[in-house]
């Protein structure tokens, strides 16, 4: 499951949808992302936090309220939870409980945990938040767009990024609260690597990169995308069938990015 380290960070990544959980060693805490998929999975995440961290405290941040994103929080109740007021508030709760439900249900899954809403003890109220763990500094930022929940962190001096649904390698823009403000979370995203040095990103899905280039990359490919969104291009799925190697899979999101964007523009 390891698909990077370096230092003090560890990414764990799921066999689904190549999803990634960082686990990132502070001076005087564990900070982590989104623990997830499969029931081996979250439990290898776990016994490597007791093996190597023991009673260190743990956060974790939820990077945004879609159901795989919260798939693991039952099994770690004794961690603070990190997530955006829009999350706390979220209406759906109920809801994205059954999809891990249903999910489990549909493949025979057991967890040794009860699927469970996360507690979030840290609550991001406005950009710029930040939270001091030794000698980090954990930065915050609102990034609605994806969902409206969404949340982008910065851990420093490390200059680690990370995204969630956001700047991935093997997806395009999933937009499911805002085309508008999906954009602006583009021009944040911008904005975060001008006034950040950014030496590790790490998306919700696909690849971690130390690389610069590769990262303005995608914030590129991102932009491309979303402003093509709202064209009539008829060579537009086909590039995208080019860039991204699991496009069939996601044609229908790909369908459902145009109703939103034609109807917000």
């Amino acid at each position: 499951m390891i698909q990077y380290k370096t230092g003090n960070l560890t990414v764990f990544q799921s066999a689904l949808y190549k999803t990634n959980a960082a686990i990132v060693e502070t001076n005087d805490a564990i900070i982590m992302t989104d623990p997830n998929w499969l029931p081996t999975e979250v439990d290898e995440i776990k016994d490597y936090l007791k093996l190597n961290f023991g009673n260190k405290p743990l956060y974790i941040i939820y990077t945004h309220s879609d159901f795989d994103h919260i798939i693991g929080a039952g099994a770690f109740p004794e961690a603070k939870g990190v997530a955006t007021s829009q999350f706390v508030t979220n209406p759906e709760k109920e809801a994205i409980l059954e999809k891990i439900i249903a999910f489990d249900q549909t493949y025979y899954l057991n967890r040794s945990y009860k699927p469970t809403y996360p507690t979030i003890d840290v609550v991001v109220t406005h950009n710029k938040q930040q939270l001091r763990l030794g000698s980090q500094t954990v930065t915050f930022y609102h990034a609605p767009g994806h969902t409206g929940d969404s949340l982008f962190t910065v851990i420093e001096p490390e200059g680690i990024f990370l995204s969630g649904d956001y700047l991935s390698d093997v997806e395009f823009p999933f937009i499911f609260s805002s085309y508008q403000d999906y954009l602006q979370t583009m021009v944040l995203a911008e904005t975060i690597l001008n006034q950040h040095t950014i030496a590790i990103h790490v998306p919700g899905h696909g690849s971690v990169t130390r690389k610069k280039e590769e990262l303005d990359k995608r914030l590129r490919s991102s932009n491309r995308y979303l402003a093509q969104l709202t064209k009539d291009d008829k060579e537009f799925e086909m590039t995208l069938r080019q860039e991204y190697l699991f496009f069939e899979g996601m044609k229908h999101i790909h369908a459902m990015n145009r109703q939103m964007a034609k109807k917000e523009k």
